[in-house]
């Protein structure tokens, strides 16, 4: 899995920044889980894991690459204030998911 950068603009309002990336996931076959983003993405950024929140994540029909959105925010007070509940849930490591 191949996680690519395409764009990256702050946003100095929400104290984040706003990513678009692309994702080659030749070896995998299918969209790669979202937390395996989230992590490819935390390096890339040079961020904290808890601070990065995938958005969207979707494979175009008939290609090996998906496209998606993620934030990164500055802290993690900052990003409960933002991020709706059913994203922050999305991004959760799969374990914690059963948990609950």
């Amino acid at each position: 899995m191949k996680v690519k950068i395409t764009s990256e603009e702050y946003n100095p309002l929400l104290k984040r920044r706003e990513v678009a990336f692309e994702v080659e996931h030749t070896e995998t076959k299918g969209t790669p889980p979202r937390f395996e983003v989230r992590k490819s993405l935390a390096s890339l950024l040079k961020t904290d894991l808890e601070l990065v929140y995938v958005r969207r994540v979707e494979t175009k029909r008939g290609a090996m690459v998906a496209v998606g959105e993620a934030n990164a925010y500055d802290s993690i007070e900052q990003a409960k204030l933002v991020e709706p509940e059913h994203i922050a849930a999305r991004n959760m490591p799969p374990k914690e998911k059963k948990e609950e």
